[in-house]
């Protein structure tokens, strides 16, 4: 390891700043209302609704990721995702739901988790300041 490398590792964790606090949150918020939106439209047009309700999100993790230039932005858009979707998902007392048990409530409930996780982990990472590194010769 070298020393920079290394001396960049020491060093102690600061806050994160305000306009990235502010950030974060409004991906979490933005996460809900495409959730919600994608609960609503995909069991209205199976198939299109379906597919079109993980589009929307994948593109909402994607564009999550490289607007925070790190994988922190993906995780918060994710997380609002999964906030209102697992929130909807509970009937009420009166007998109300908005999740059929059918198979496009399914593929909407573990695609859109898969679809989360690909999307947020094949977004490019921060890289550490330095040359690049090349492997072998």
């Amino acid at each position: 390891m070298s020393d920079r490398s290394s001396s960049a590792l020491a060093q102690p964790l600061r806050p994160p700043s305000a306009g990235r606090a502010a950030a974060c949150l409004g991906l979490l918020l933005l996460g809900a209302v495409i959730g919600a939106a994608g609960v609503l439209v995909q069991p209205a047009w199976f198939p299109g609704g379906l597919l079109l309700a993980l589009a929307g999100e994948a593109g909402l993790v994607l564009g999550a990721t490289r607007v925070l230039r790190s994988r922190a932005g993906g995780v918060w858009a994710a997380g609002g995702w999964m906030l209102v979707v697992i929130l909807l998902t509970a009937s009420r007392p009166e007998g109300d739901f908005l999740f059929a048990a059918a198979g496009g409530s399914y593929l909407f409930l573990l695609g859109g988790i898969a679809v989360a996780v690909i999307c947020a982990t094949l977004a490019p990472g921060r890289q550490p300041d330095g040359p690049p590194v090349r492997l072998g010769k």
